[in-house]
């Protein structure tokens, strides 16, 4: 008899690493441009208010997109391929609360608190695109999940305890928290959408329909801007290449390959990154009882969303 040979690993097995390192990687890039969009909105808020912040923003946004868009199907040598119907109007009014809503609450946010602090509130999502998860998905609420909630509210209620010296900062909490539910929001809506429509087109879409959306603003950005300094406008300029088209961009390719729960999960190191970029760039750091909120919100969301290990058994 002869001894059977054990079987070799087909090729094909190396085409799932490589992908899973381009994931990894694009979910870096999206983590450390957007801990940067909050220092950059808090530094360019000086100048500009929410809106004209969200305006300029989006528009910068848009034409980096369409360049980006343009150079990928020429690459491809396919013409843009737009989506029709029900899935397009989605995708509009996705675009309207992602790139129009979200940075219109952030930027108001960030007028009455520091980065930082902006951060920890806004990313209390990923526990709340597992609650929408139970709703709308059918995954029901486990016990973990419930547990992470209360930790993660009982963070909510020290920060927003220990940063409510007036009814303005009250209302930079609210906002913070609006922004986090319009994340959530956004993030499950677009994870259903992807089967759909190509990802740097509904990117695309998305921020052009956002900055129609926001152009009530025009007037106040025009006027605002014709009063700052380069720095701002340069800043604007920043927060439209690479958070938005950019990281919007890699996230949408993170979501496309893994969940919607695993890439919200992904972000849990933006509020840290943010309070060292704010602390490096604009010498803010929040209050001591704040971290501590922010390290119980974040808590709370680790445990509602991270997977368990399974039990290894002989």
């Amino acid at each position: 008899m002869t001894t059977p040979t054990r079987a070799a690993a087909p090729p094909a097995a190396a085409a799932p690493t490589g992908r899973g390192a381009l994931t990894v990687a694009a979910m870096a890039v999206t983590a450390v441009l957007w801990a940067s969009a909050f220092v950059g909105v808090r530094a360019v808020g000086h100048d500009l208010d929410a809106g004209a912040l969200t305006l300029g923003r989006v528009a910068v946004g848009t034409a980096a997109l369409s360049v980006i868009l343009l150079v990928a199907r020429l690459r491809r040598g396919t013409p843009v391929r737009l989506p029709r119907g029900r899935t397009l109007l989605l995708v509009l009014v996705w675009g309207v609360a992602w790139f129009g809503a979200y940075n219109l609450t952030l930027n108001a946010a960030e007028q009455h608190l520091d980065a930082g602090t902006t951060a920890l509130l806004v990313n209390i999502a990923p526990m709340l695109v597992a609650v929408l998860a139970g709703f709308l998905l059918g995954e029901g609420f486990p016990r973990r999940l419930l547990v992470g909630i209360a930790i993660a509210f009982t963070g909510v209620v020290v920060i927003a305890v220990a940063t409510t010296t007036g009814r303005f900062d009250a209302v930079g909490v609210l906002l913070g928290l609006v922004t986090a539910v319009l994340y959530a929001g956004a993030a499950t809506l677009q994870k259903r959408l992807l089967p759909h429509v190509d990802a740097l087109t509904m990117t695309w879409l998305g921020c052009l329909a956002g900055t129609v959306a926001a152009l009530p603003f025009l007037p106040a950005l025009v006027t605002q801007a014709a009063a700052a300094p380069p720095s701002s406008l340069l800043g604007v300029v920043y927060l439209g290449v690479f958070p938005t088209a950019i990281a919007f961009s890699t996230w949408a390719y993170v979501l496309r390959r893994v969940s919607a729960g695993r890439a919200a999960a992904s972000t849990y190191s933006v509020p840290a990154l943010v309070v060292l970029m704010s602390w490096l760039l604009l010498d803010e750091v929040p209050a001591p009882v704040v971290l501590v909120g922010g390290v119980l919100a974040l808590a709370g969301v680790a445990v509602a969303t991270l997977p368990r290990r399974p039990v290894r058994t002989r």
